[in-house]
C-alpha cells in the first residue's frame, strides 16, 4: 500500500465526530446480538461473538450495552437480521464494499442504491469489485507494544501472515479463519490489542486526489449514516498531503 495502508480501510479514519457515537454503539450491539444468536451466547465458546465483543470494547461500548445485546439474542421473538454485502464504485472508479445487517432487504437495497447515485457512485452486481479485496483478519497494536522486530517475531510465532509497522503502530494480518487463534496468541505475548476484526484488504488500489477524496468521504459518510449499514470499505490510496488537507 506504499506507506498509506493506514488509510485503506474507511473505518480507520481519524477525527470521527462524537455525534456518531450512539450510532456506532447501535451497530456494534446489532453485530453482538446476531453473533450470539448464530452460536453460543458465551464469548469463550463463540469465536465470532468474542471478536464482536472485542471490537465493541475497542470503540468504548459500555459493558451493560454489550450484556444487553447478548441477552437480546435469547429472546425468541427478537428481530431476525440477515447479512448482505453490496459492491459498487465511487468517485474516480474507487471500489466500495458495503456490509449491512437488515430485517428488510428491499429497504436496505433501495437506500444503498440511492445513496450511491446521489453521491457520484454506482451500485454494481455482487462480485463486481470483491475480486479487488481479500478477506483477512486484522489485529492492531499501538507503537508502545514494542519495536517492529519484537512485534514481527510475535506475529510469526502466532501464525500471522504479514505485519505493517509505522510510527502510528502495528497492523498484523492473518487468514480470516485464523483470526481468533492468532489474536489470542498475540495477546499472550503483547497484551491487549487496540482492535481485532475481519476486514476486506485491498489487493489493488485507486489513487485519489483531494477533490475525489472529498467526494468519496461524502459517499462513505452517507452510507455509514444508514442504520442498516455496518461498515464500509474502499480501496483508495492517497498521499499524506491529500489526507492532511482532507482532515485539516
Amino acid at each position: 500500500m506504499a506507506g498509506h495502508s493506514k488509510w485503506a480501510n474507511i473505518q480507520h479514519r481519524k477525527n470521527r465526530q462524537d455525534s456518531v457515537r450512539a450510532k456506532v454503539f447501535s451497530k456494534m450491539s446489532k453485530e453482538i446480538t446476531v453473533a450470539a444468536k448464530m452460536g453460543d451466547p458465551d464469548p469463550d465458546k463463540n469465536p465470532r461473538l468474542r471478536l464482536a465483543v472485542k471490537e465493541a470494547k475497542a470503540v468504548s461500548v459500555p459493558k451493560d450495552v454489550i450484556d444487553r445485546a447478548i441477552k437480546k439474542s435469547t429472546v425468541q421473538d427478537g428481530e431476525d437480521y440477515e447479512e448482505i454485502r453490496y459492491e459498487g464504485y465511487g468517485p474516480n472508479g474507487v471500489a466500495v464494499i458495503v456490509e449491512a445487517m437488515t430485517d428488510n432487504r428491499n429497504r436496505t437495497a433501495s437506500n444503498v442504491r440511492s445513496t450511491f447515485t446521489k453521491n457520484g457512485g454506482n451500485l454494481g452486481e455482487t462480485g463486481s469489485v470483491g475480486f479487488m479485496f481479500d478477506r483477512k483478519g486484522q489485529v492492531t497494536y499501538p507503537a508502545s507494544a514494542g519495536d517492529a522486530d519484537t512485534v514481527m517475531m510475535a506475529a510469526i510465532e502466532a501464525g500471522a501472515e504479514d505485519v505493517e509497522s509505522s510510527e502510528e503502530g502495528h497492523i498484523i494480518w492473518c487468514a480470516d479463519t485464523d483470526l481468533n487463534e492468532v489474536s489470542t496468541a498475540l495477546e499472550a505475548e503483547l497484551g491487549e490489542s487496540e482492535s481485532t476484526k475481519l476486514v476486506w484488504r485491498p489487493t489493488t488500489t485507486t489513487e485519489m486526489d483531494l477533490e475525489n477524496m472529498e467526494k468519496l468521504m461524502k459517499l462513505v459518510d452517507a452510507l455509514e449514516d444508514d442504520d442498516d449499514v455496518q461498515r464500509v470499505t474502499t480501496n483508495f490510496e492517497a498521499s499524506d498531503e491529500v489526507m492532511e488537507a482532507l482532515n485539516g
